[in-house]
C-alpha cells in the first residue's frame, strides 16, 4: 500500500472522529449505559428516579495525546410534568480540547390511563457553554502567520432541542444538537458556523415476566448538517432480573454511510468508518456499573487497540412505583 494513501485515510478517519469531539459532547455508545439524557435533552426527568451518571472514556492506550472524554450528568423530575438536568464534560483530543456544561429543562405530557400505564410525550431543551482550546505551543519554531505559538481559547453558546415519546415497551427520540449557528474564532475563517447534528433513536423492549429476561433492539441515526455525514447504530441489549437488581449486556454496531478511498495492490479500495461495541453492566439496588469496549474495524486504522469506557451511576429521589412495562430507560 502506498504509505501516503494509507496515512491519508488514517487522517481522514481520525479527523472525522475529531469533528464529533470538537462540537460539544461526542456521540459515542455511552447512551446505551442507561444514559439517554446525555444525548437527548427530552429525557431529563423522564424516569421514576433521578439519575447521576459519571463516564470516563479513553481511546488508543499507549498513544500520546490520545482522545479522552469525561462526563458527569444529573437529571431528575420536578413536580408532575417537569424535569431538569445538568451536564459537565471535559474532552481532549491531541492539541485540541474543550470543556463545558449544559443545563436542561424538559416538559412531560402524560396520556396514561393510570399511574402505572406509560404513555408519555416529552420535549426538552439544553443550553450550553463550551470553551475550546487549541494548544499551538508545541507546533515547532518554523514561522507560520496563522500559528500564534500559544494556547488559543474561545467560548461559544449553543442549544439542543429534542422530543421523546414512550408508549409501554416502545420509545423514540429526536434531537437537534447545536441548533444555533455559532462559530469559534480559533480555527481560522474556514470553519463553518453550522455545527448542527440530527439524532433519531427508536427501540422496543420484548420481555418475559416468567423468567425475568428481556431483549431490547434499537437503532440510532446521526446526520451532520454541514458535511452531510451519515452514520447509524444497530444495537441489541439483553436484561436479566436478579434478586439484587439486574444484569445486562449488549452489542452495538456503528457504520458510516460515507467512506474514504485508499490504494492497495495497485487497486483503489473504499473503507467506511465502522465500530463494534460490546457492553456489560449491572444494577445493584440503586447503583449501576457498565463497561464498554469499542473496536475499530477495517484494513486501515490508526492503532490495533480499542476505546475503553466505564460508567458509574446512582439513582436518587425515586418518587413512584415503576411503570407496568419493560421500559428500563424510565423504570
Amino acid at each position: 500500500m502506498n504509505i501516503f494513501k494509507k496515512r491519508y485515510l488514517v487522517l481522514a478517519l481520525f479527523l472525522s472522529q475529531m469533528s464529533f469531539a470538537q462540537e460539544g459532547i461526542a456521540v459515542y455508545s455511552d447512551y446505551l449505559s442507561d444514559n439517554y439524557y446525555l444525548i437527548h435533552p427530552s429525557m431529563a426527568g423522564a424516569a421514576n428516579c433521578g439519575k447521576i451518571r459519571l463516564t470516563a472514556r479513553q481511546q488508543w492506550f499507549g498513544q500520546d495525546d490520545a482522545p479522552a472524554l469525561q462526563t458527569l450528568s444529573f437529571n431528575t423530575s420536578v413536580g408532575e410534568q417537569s424535569g431538569i438536568g445538568i451536564i459537565a464534560f471535559n474532552d481532549k483530543n491531541g492539541y485540541h480540547s474543550q470543556m463545558g456544561g449544559k443545563i436542561t429543562y424538559a416538559h412531560h405530557i402524560r396520556f396514561s390511563r393510570g399511574a402505572n400505564d406509560l404513555n408519555q410525550l416529552s420535549f426538552g431543551m439544553s443550553a450550553g457553554l463550551v470553551q475550546s482550546t487549541l494548544d499551538e505551543s508545541k507546533f515547532g519554531n518554523d514561522f507560520d502567520p496563522i500559528v500564534a505559538g500559544m494556547k488559543q481559547k474561545d467560548s461559544y453558546f449553543n442549544i439542543d432541542l429534542g422530543a421523546s415519546y414512550h408508549y409501554l415497551d416502545f420509545y423514540t427520540h429526536f434531537t437537534v444538537k447545536n441548533a444555533v449557528s455559532n462559530k469559534r474564532d480559533i480555527y481560522t475563517d474556514i470553519e463553518s458556523d453550522n455545527l448542527r447534528k440530527y439524532l433519531w433513536s427508536v427501540g422496543y423492549v420484548f420481555g418475559n415476566s416468567d423468567n425475568g429476561l428481556s431483549w431490547e433492539p434499537s437503532v440510532m441515526l446521526q446526520y451532520v448538517d454541514k458535511t452531510k455525514e451519515k452514520t447509524f447504530d444497530i444495537n441489541l441489549k439483553v436484561y436479566k432480573d436478579m434478586d439484587f437488581g439486574k444484569l445486562w449486556g449488549g452489542l452495538s454496531y456503528r457504520r458510516s454511510f460515507d467512506g474514504a478511498q485508499f490504494v492497495a495492490d495497485n487497486s483503489v479500495s473504499d473503507q467506511k468508518l465502522q465500530y463494534i461495541t460490546p457492553i456489560v453492566g449491572v444494577n445493584y439496588k440503586n447503583f449501576m456499573f457498565a463497561y464498554t469496549y469499542s473496536h475499530l474495524t477495517g484494513d486501515v486504522k490508526f492503532d490495533n487497540s480499542g476505546f475503553h469506557q466505564i460508567t458509574l451511576g446512582i439513582n436518587l429521589f425515586c418518587k413512584r412505583e415503576p411503570y407496568d412495562c419493560h421500559c428500563p430507560a424510565v423504570n
